[in-house]
């Protein structure tokens, strides 16, 4: 595919990544939005980060980074403009799109997720939320103490990364008799 090809093939890419943000109703990182393109068209990944690029420029999607990854959002005006263009995906382009999507979110859906969140209380003083969610119940939750921001942000940072380990030595010390 070359960049230079008629415009309903640059709509029809840009369509398909408006469409696969609609149907997923979360924010997803870039990588994994190239892997569910991937999985129903064939492109380049040059050409995808333009494509991000130009939805981007016209505000259909928002773009943040979120723990040095950079996350992808459609935003109002990407929904409106997804419901005019959406004629454009071919129907088995849709359908394959959605049985990647509900593979994801059924993975996803089992596997325990930890969350964890700082709330400042005051300047100096932060309560720092720890949780463990799985089919999107919460199955854990902790509240703590942190004195400073650094502290609250090192306790966050730590729950999410460790709480494998974490988890099972606090769920045996309530539980032992």
């Amino acid at each position: 595919m070359k960049l230079t090809e008629d415009s309903e093939t640059l709509a029809e890419n840009k369509v398909l990544i408006l469409y696969i943000l609609d149907k997923l109703n979360k924010p997803i990182s870039s990588n994994s939005l190239l892997t569910l393109v991937l999985g129903v068209k064939e492109l380049n990944y040059f050409y995808f980060q333009q494509f991000l690029s130009d939805l981007l420029d016209s505000r259909y999607i928002i773009g943040y980074t979120k723990e040095d990854t950079t996350m992808y959002k459609i935003t109002e005006a990407g929904k409106k403009t997804l419901g005019l263009t959406d004629d454009l995906l071919p129907g088995i382009m849709k359908l394959q799109i959605d049985n990647a999507l509900k593979k994801e979110v059924d993975t996803v859906q089992n596997e325990k997720h930890a969350v964890s969140e700082f709330i400042p209380q005051n300047e100096t003083e932060f309560v720092v939320k720890c949780k463990l969610v799985q089919n999107n119940m919460t199955v854990f939750e902790l509240s703590l103490h942190a004195p400073s921001r650094e502290q609250a942000k090192w306790i966050a940072t730590k729950w999410e990364k460790e709480h494998e380990e974490i988890y099972p030595i606090i769920l045996e010390m309530l539980t032992k008799k």
